[in-house]
């Protein structure tokens, strides 16, 4: 019988855990927290000097009594949930629902899940850490409190389901302010004037910029452009200046939560729920061919980008042996500047066994689960090989009274490029010839170009996740679930990357900052964080943060419901005509997003699924409208809407274009067009714009 017994959140996690633990062991899974606060009411006892309320959650009771049979049976209990304030706030509430107060139970915790990082924590097992609970308490307590004191005002004064959070209100504020931006910009012209030259004796070509005379000139008409035209017409380009050298462009440092979300956004195109959900699998274990279950990766929240000694000894042994000496970088590294308190004990997001590489297992992944185990595994690599180094060339070229400018350079050795691939500036990594000052030019082409100035883009999650973090708001673990309640509440809407706020998301906003600017208040909510982590430390009482919030908090919830009137908010008729009543049925917001519904209710209670229509193309089989919907496991798929008459159906997005072989309706795959006939396989690339 097993003598000791560890418990940790998830199966998976319990599974990869066992097989380092002998006979000894016994490993149990809690799934998750199993006690928090009442969802029913605030759970929270303000006149007792803000004193919690926790109840076990609905449905873990079983869970529960099965826990305690294995409590009795063992000698000892570890506690081995995540190495972060949750992880250790979910220990200390497994303490209280399972009685351990009297018996052997001990907190361990490990960055990766590894033979090594396991059984050593046993060793250092500790003692529950108190002030990471208490900095994890009183962060669960502020936020219940705004949520469950604005939550209910919102459903008087706008609509019911509404939700106001913390950090989610200042994400808010941060996308309808850049939206108050991009509406507000003026646009300013401006001209590009760009000479494509080409030197007589080498026959290389390069672009060289207009730069102005003496001072860089600015140009904001056609008048101006075309006055300098004339000015250097049937004039010579001279070279005035020939400047070499090398610049180096040093590698990336390996992730942390953000900049993995930021990444995976831009080079996969993953939303940073997915990104985390992924991830999340990686650490807890995966069944590996060869390996049995492993955990692929440390960690995933945490915002140092400090590695292991050993991790990082390996890593160099691997870039010696698979690169070359001359790959490897000998210097310490520099740091990024941290901002404030770090988790630094997670370390970086790496992965867990370097001998594990990305294409050796890839049969044993999912295609997601893949790629971003390559991305991690690569920019690991990446940030211990030496820097790029390219040389360098700028020319100063001067023609009549004014100067053009050209700058180009070449790679001399690629480095961590050789692993990591980073999107260069074309131009100047243009490749420029061997010019001299006595190099004759030749004018191929004077290019002329109108430009307008743009206002700041809107933002993406990627975007949104690293002003987040620049400012301090929130921490690792908050920045996917903020982003994914701000769009489900119908606040902001995603249209190709891009966040858009919606009608119901500028009213509650407005509402925000009119009566709650401190919650909205991108320095007050980081100010908080910081309060949090000055807890997590032991310096701070945590129910001092609360004392100090809550009084001024309360007086705003008196006065704004007082001040705030009723405000509707129509719903968007749209043009589909309920089938029980004939009226036109509206778009309504639930919890599971966007929905049709007859404005007739409750007389008419007909209500179904909203479907986002492809444009342009209609059903091969029945010339019906094609949607997209969603498999029961929240696959999406394209599909006519006289379903389930007609079958029609495809993975991928169908297009108007007609296979030449078969006359079947083509598909979009990757950078191809496909026939949708299985029989026919034909297939072509896609025409770029």
């Amino acid at each position: 019988m097993a003598k000791n017994l560890v418990i940790v959140e998830s199966p998976a996690k319990a599974k990869t855990i066992k097989k380092f633990l002998g006979s000894n062991y016994k490993v149990e899974a809690s799934m998750g927290h199993v006690r928090d606060l009442p969802k029913s009411q605030l759970g929270v006892d303000i006149d007792n000097d803000f004193e919690p309320k926790y109840i076990t959650i609905r449905g873990k009771g079983e869970l529960l009594k099965q826990l305690r049979k294995e409590v009795k049976k063992a000698n000892k209990i570890y506690l081995a949930t995540d190495p972060d304030r949750e992880g250790e706030a979910i220990s200390w509430h497994l303490l209280y629902s399972l009685n351990l107060q009297d018996k052997k139970t001990y907190r361990i915790t490990f960055n990766e899940i590894t033979k090594n990082a396991v059984k050593s924590s046993i060793k250092e097992a500790r003692e529950i850490d108190m002030d990471l609970v208490d900095a994890q308490q009183a962060r669960r307590i502020l936020d219940r409190i705004v949520g469950y004191k604005i939550s209910p005002l919102l459903w008087k004064k706008v609509k019911k389901g509404l939700s106001a959070g913390r950090v989610q209100s200042t994400a808010l504020k941060l996308i309808c302010d850049r939206e108050e931006e991009i509406n507000s910009f003026i646009p300013e012209e401006y001209w590009s004037l760009k000479a494509e030259l080409k030197d007589k004796k080498t026959r290389s070509k390069f672009t060289a910029n207009f730069y102005g005379n003496d001072k860089k000139i600015k140009i904001t008409s056609k008048q101006q452009i075309d006055e300098i035209k004339e000015n250097i017409k049937d004039k010579d380009y001279v070279v005035s200046n020939v400047k070499t050298g090398e610049r180096i462009k040093k590698p990336l440092l390996p992730f942390i939560t953000s900049t993995l979300q930021q990444e995976a956004a831009k080079k996969l195109n993953f939303t940073t729920s997915k990104s985390m959900r992924i991830a999340q699998q990686l650490y807890e274990g995966i069944e590996v061919k060869g390996h049995g279950t492993v955990g692929l990766i440390t960690y995933l929240r945490t915002d140092s980008t400090r590695i292991s000694d050993d991790a990082d000894k390996s890593v160099k042994e691997y870039i010696h042996d698979n690169y070359g000496e001359e790959y490897v970088n000998t210097k310490s590294l520099n740091k990024k500047k941290e901002k404030g308190k770090v988790q630094d004990a997670h370390e970086a997001i790496r992965p867990s066994y370097i001998d594990i590489q990305p294409d050796e297992i890839k049969e044993s992944l999912s295609r997601d689960q893949f790629r971003l185990y390559k991305l991690i595994y690569n920019r690991f690599v990446a940030s211990r090989m030496e820097p790029a180094k390219y040389a360098t060339k700028s020319i100063k070229i001067n023609v009549g009274d004014y100067k053009f400018n050209a700058s180009g350079s070449s790679l001399i050795f690629d480095g961590f490029l050789k692993v990591y691939n980073i999107a260069e500036d074309t131009e100047d990594n243009q490749k420029i010839g061997d010019i001299t000052k006595e190099s004759k030019l030749d004018l191929q082409e004077l290019v002329e170009k109108q430009h307008f100035t743009q206002p700041s883009p809107r933002y993406t999650e990627a975007s949104l996740v690293k002003t987040l973090e620049e400012n301090g708001v929130g921490r690792p673990s908050t920045y996917a679930p903020t982003i994914s309640t701000i769009q489900k509440r119908g606040y902001v809407s995603k249209e190709k990357k891009n966040l858009f706020p919606t009608e119901l998301g500028e009213i509650v906003n407005k509402i925000m900052e009119e009566y709650f600017n401190d919650i909205v208040n991108v320095k007050f909510t980081a100010g908080l964080e910081k309060e949090l982590d000055e807890v997590e430390t032991g310096n701070v009482d945590w129910k001092d943060v609360l004392r100090k919030f809550y009084p001024n908090f309360d007086k705003t919830i008196i006065y704004a419901e007082e001040k705030i009137g009723k405000i509707e908010i129509k719903d968007e008729v749209s043009d589909v005509l309920c089938e029980k009543c004939g009226r036109n049925m509206v778009i309504k917001i639930g919890r599971y997003g966007k929905f049709l519904a007859c404005p007739g209710f409750p007389e008419c209670r007909n209500a179904k699924p909203l479907y986002e229509k492809v444009d342009d193309v209609l059903c091969p089989n029945c010339e019906g409208e094609i949607f997209v919907k969603k498999t029961k496991k929240g696959r999406r798929y394209y599909g006519c809407e006289n379903n389930p008459e007609c079958e029609f159906m495809t993975w991928n997005l169908p297009t108007k274009q007609k296979c030449p072989k078969c006359n079947t309706i083509m598909v979009e795959k990757g950078k191809y067009l496909k026939c949708n006939n299985d029989e026919c396989n034909y297939s072509m690339p896609k025409q770029q714009d």
